[in-house]
């Protein structure tokens, strides 16, 4: 039996900065099954530059969007044009271990699982120097009522086979979308299960989308009650303990 092929779905918008070191991770795989598309979101920064440096990579498709979609478009259309068995999303502003893919999907055909993520190692930058922080411990399993109450599953880790997401999407909402991606998946009775790995840097920067912790909350609540179906009593509970595991992961920021 050959490998499987892995499609890796790389949203991008005004992440010039990264993208080097994001593309260059997916390039120094040892796994070699894998192609990625990059799909930029009308970028306004040098990010097109960036990109046309691998226009001529075989396993790279680059599309550019000549208006601004957002993540969950940018996302769905990379899924829509994926031909392979497995799918993997990736962060422009984050990047892997050159082992991620080989460990991962390995273990996944071992033990014939279809959601798999992995540890990972946040990290932000001071004085242009990176500053490491603790490595993630996370559960070595959720299910949704799981995970409703820590959403630790980075996208960036995750791989899923493409056979257990059908015709589901991430929905057009202003923030969180990833997680009621995650959410639905795991409502359709699947667990998600960890490779014992860090596998994957996320980066932390200020000012991006995750770090107005109020407006998220509010957003949290309304997609719980409105997406989730949670009572009031659910929801409290769901918010609490994602604003906890969020402090065990990354502290008071």
């Amino acid at each position: 039996m050959s490998d499987p092929n892995i499609d890796i779905i790389v949203p991008n918008y005004n992440k010039a900065n990264y993208l080097d070191e994001c593309i260059g991770s997916v390039l120094n795989q040892t796994y070699v099954n894998w192609s990625l598309y990059i799909i930029d979101d009308c970028s306004t920064d040098n990010s097109s530059n960036i990109l046309n440096k691998y226009k001529n990579e075989k396993k790279i498709k680059i599309i550019k969007l000549k208006k601004n979609k957002g993540p969950s478009f940018c996302r769905n259309l990379g899924m829509r044009l994926s031909k392979a068995e497995y799918i993997s999303f990736l962060d422009s502003d984050d990047y892997w271990t050159n082992e991620k893919l080989q460990i991962q999907i390995l273990y996944m055909i071992k033990n014939n699982l279809n959601f798999t993520y992995t540890d990972y190692i946040p990290f932000i930058t001071k004085n242009n120097q990176k500053v490491y922080k603790k490595e993630t411990n996370l559960k070595k399993s959720f299910r949704f009522d799981d995970f409703i109450i820590n959403s630790s599953i980075n996208s960036s880790t995750m791989i899923i086979a493409k056979k257990i997401i059908k015709t589901k999407k991430f929905k057009k909402i202003r923030l969180l979308e990833d997680y009621l991606f995650k959410c639905d998946l795991l409502k359709s009775n699947i667990e998600a299960e960890k490779i014992d790995n860090s596998l994957a840097y996320y980066r932390i920067l200020p000012g991006n989308r995750s770090s107005n912790k109020v407006l998220n909350l509010f957003y949290l609540w309304k997609i719980n009650r409105r997406y989730n179906n949670l009572n009031l009593y659910r929801n409290l509970i769901s918010i609490i303990g994602i604003v906890v595991n969020s402090i065990k992961k990354y502290g008071i920021k």
